[in-house]
């Protein structure tokens, strides 16, 4: 048995999955964080609070990561950590750090940090000839226009370090351009307290359907497990609204864009590592969009789960104690499993969501749930502002998304009457 060391996690479907996957995998964990209110404040699921399966919980400020790595040196010899992860791509790198720090295994820390930073992963995807968009970097609004300029129009807007989809928006002009600088420079510290990097990522606007390449890389050899596939709505933003697992792709397709996921894992030399990389296809071919170090969220591990029963998870705390990955596949009984998201129509407190009996009915549904009555929605910009999901399973090929998609669209979302004072 093994015990791990889970530094932050997010509080959204993997704070369930990755405590369910150490656990099945016979190994225990303690949890560290800076605010356990912050968990607390947003229990995930009904039933027990996923931290209550960890045989300690610790408080240490781990945003001040060399204090952080102090910290876990001491513990180390009294609690005995044998490997460290985090869910949140806010904590990767000190993860990465913290196992280097004790002497366990883990991922090159440098490379999860080329992964978790949007201009380093640019950076190196175009030095080692891994095709990507045209892209620039500049911090202020004049270096924007000036590179957008240069590139050319339409294009797209990123933070390098946000994830979700935050900030993430297509500009068509300096004015759009101009408005989307100044809201990055009005969250200057992220949801973790963190103080942001000014820098701004600006791509050419790739044209084509999506795909994310779920991987296991142990010891130098990447294996891919499955391509996803992925539905995104809201422009000018990109929010991600459904995945099927496998993607409706032919061979070729899906063997290209294993290749170029693998080549980019290879640039960024990352290793012992579960990874989530995600790749327009363009009309040109295969382009990556950013590659993340951990397994895919968003419900994607369950739909891997739920098709090949290989839990990415559980897989990811095998890797983060150095165990060989159990990849085996067995027949789950499913040849497609699809999640679909209930974006807010707008913005207000919601005071029903109707239509869920369906939902209970259907033998099709293996997950589902929506916001209570009182929960206040926020505009559909970013992938942290869904009502809800669907997730149904189907015997056969392709047919999940369908399915999961005319439920979803089935839901009725009503709004209280507000008063104005």
């Amino acid at each position: 048995m093994g015990h791990l060391l889970l530094v932050e996690s997010w509080v959204g479907a993997m704070s369930t999955l990755l405590p369910r996957g150490i656990r099945e995998g016979g190994h225990r964990f303690s949890f560290v964080t800076r605010d356990l209110q912050h968990y607390l404040r947003a229990k995930p699921t009904a039933g027990p609070h996923p931290l209550l399966g960890a045989d300690n919980l610790l408080t240490v400020e781990t945003n001040d990561v060399p204090r952080l790595l102090d910290h876990l040196k001491r513990l180390h010899p009294v609690l005995g950590f044998d490997g460290v992860l985090t869910s949140c791509d806010y904590y990767l790198a000190a993860a990465a750090r913290a196992a280097e720090r004790l002497g366990l295994p883990g991922a090159p820390p440098e490379a999860v940090e080329r992964a978790c930073s949007k201009d380093l992963t640019r950076r190196a995807l175009r030095d080692a000839g891994v095709p990507g968009p045209a892209f620039a970097l500049a911090e202020t609004a004049s270096g924007l226009e000036e590179a957008a300029e240069a590139l050319g129009y339409p294009l797209v807007v990123k933070p390098v370090d946000l994830c979700a989809g935050m900030f993430v928006r297509r500009v068509d002009g300096p004015a759009q351009l101009r408005e989307a600088h100044a809201a990055l420079q009005g969250f200057p510290v992220n949801a973790r307290g963190q103080r942001r990097n000014p820098l701004v990522l600006l791509e050419e606007l790739l044209t084509g359907p999506e795909v994310s390449v779920e991987t296991v890389t142990f010891q130098g050899q990447t294996t891919v497990v499955g391509v996803t596939d992925k539905s995104v709505a809201g422009a000018p933003w990109f929010v991600e609204t459904g995945h099927m697992f496998p993607a409706a792709l032919d061979s070729g397709t899906a063997e290209t864009v294993s290749e170029t996921a693998v080549a980019a894992i290879e640039a960024l030399g990352l290793d012992n590592a579960v990874g989530h990389t995600e790749i327009k296809l363009t009309p040109q071919g295969p382009r990556v969009v950013e590659v993340n170090p951990r397994p895919a969220g968003n419900q994607i591990t369950e739909l891997v789960r739920r098709v090949t029963g290989i839990d990415l998870a559980a897989v990811y705390a095998q890797i983060a104690l150095g165990e060989k990955p159990d990849l085996h596949r067995f027949d789950t009984g499913a040849a497609s499993a699809a999640v679909s998201f209930l974006l807010p129509p707008r913005e207000g407190t919601i005071s029903e969501i109707g239509g869920t009996d369906a939902l209970a009915a259907d033998p099709a549904v293996v997950d589902w749930a929506v916001k209570d009555t009182g929960h206040r929605a926020g505009s559909a910009t970013s992938n942290n502002h869904y009502l809800g999901h669907v997730m149904v399973t189907s015997r056969r090929d392709g047919a999940a998304r369908a399915h999961a998609e005319s439920l979803v669209a089935d839901l009725d979302v009503r709004y209280a009457v507000e008063v104005d004072a």
